[in-house]
């Protein structure tokens, strides 16, 4: 994979003009024939949300304005698990669904995030444009929507806490009220490891943190950035404890009624865009460190060889490995190696 050249800044500056262009629209040359909603939790300035903007007007451009795509940042059309109800009974179009919600409705999406289990990208991405990845989009395509091929990145996730509480070994995460999002895996991440899990929705976290509903939270560095967590955050515990992404998915109904020529396009796109936006964060998450720390965000890195250790010990790896069965557990380790 080719790394693009495109600096945190850049990336953030061009992104409301981005969005605002797709959003409030560049005159098209007439009605569109078709015009798709796509929803997603991110705010205008995260790569995710720039480069679906990017391939929504790239859909536009190439289909002479008969597809026209409003992109809806930062869970303006609801949160995750309403959007997600939204996409499957038509109400929106298009979703950028976080695997850890989708898990909600097709549990074998939260595969790979089981905890502890990719130690690099290369690893991710094998698994995620190779067999763990076929297996996914198949179990998707029995709900009713429609996923595109290519995963974009949510990044490997970190745990943040408030002034209370630095997270450094398993025994500091005893009765840490952490908010995760709505899926069971994470729930039972955290419960394995003696913390208190609360599944709350993205769009309600900032609120949640800074009334102390709960102490802390787990999402990758560049959310932490543009959902300005830092704010309501003290601490960073670069946990690595699991890798998530994002899915495309199209209303089955809305993607049948495109002729193949536009679907080819709106596909195309949309997976070049994902390359890209897998670039992004990489590039972004080599400085969000440095940036965070100067917004008063305190780093740490602890052992994960204890925290997966607590796991076995919890018998995490037993329950999803039965929960998601042998098949596919054995597809997961043949890109992560034995896992218990």
């Amino acid at each position: 994979m080719k790394t693009t050249n495109v600096t945190r800044r850049r990336v953030l500056g061009t992104g409301t003009v981005a969005v605002a262009a797709t959003m409030f629209g560049e005159p098209v040359l007439a009605a569109a024939e078709f015009d798709f909603k796509l929803g997603v939790n991110t705010p205008e300035t995260h790569p995710l949300t720039i480069r679906l903007a990017e391939a929504a007007k790239l859909v536009g451009t190439q289909s002479s304005g008969r597809l026209n795509i409003t992109v809806f940042a930062n869970s303006q059309l609801g949160g995750d698990p309403e959007m997600l109800s939204q996409v499957r009974a038509g109400g929106i179009e298009l979703l950028a669904a976080p695997s850890m919600t989708l898990s909600t409705l097709v549990p074998l999406s939260g595969l790979p995030s089981i905890g502890f289990a990719f130690q690099s990208y290369d690893q991710v991405w094998a698994a995620m444009d190779g067999g763990v990845g076929d297996l996914v989009r198949e179990a998707i395509t029995k709900t009713g929507v429609v996923p595109l091929k290519k995963v974009w990145d949510n990044g490997f996730r970190q745990i943040t806490s408030s002034s209370s509480r630095q997270l450094n070994s398993v025994d500091d995460l005893k009765g840490f009220k952490i908010r995760v999002p709505v899926t069971a895996l994470l729930t039972s991440l955290f419960s394995g490891l003696g913390a208190l899990p609360s599944s709350i929705s993205y769009s309600e976290l900032y609120s949640a943190l800074q009334t102390h509903i709960v102490e802390g939270q787990e999402n990758p560095l560049a959310q932490v950035s543009t959902g300005k967590l830092y704010e309501v955050q003290k601490y960073c515990a670069l946990s690595n404890h699991c890798w998530s992404g994002y899915w495309i998915l199209g209303n089955r109904r809305a993607m049948a009624g495109l002729p193949p020529d536009l679907l080819e396009i709106i596909n195309a796109a949309f997976d070049a865009a994902a390359v890209k936006e897998r670039s992004d964060l990489v590039e972004m998450d080599r400085s969000l460190q440095a940036e965070l720390t100067e917004k008063g965000m305190t780093f740490n890195k602890p052992d994960p060889v204890q925290f997966r250790a607590a796991l076995v010990k919890a018998g995490f790896y037993t329950q999803w490995q039965k929960t998601y069965g042998a098949d596919a557990w054995a597809a997961l380790e043949k890109y992560t190696g034995k896992l218990t």
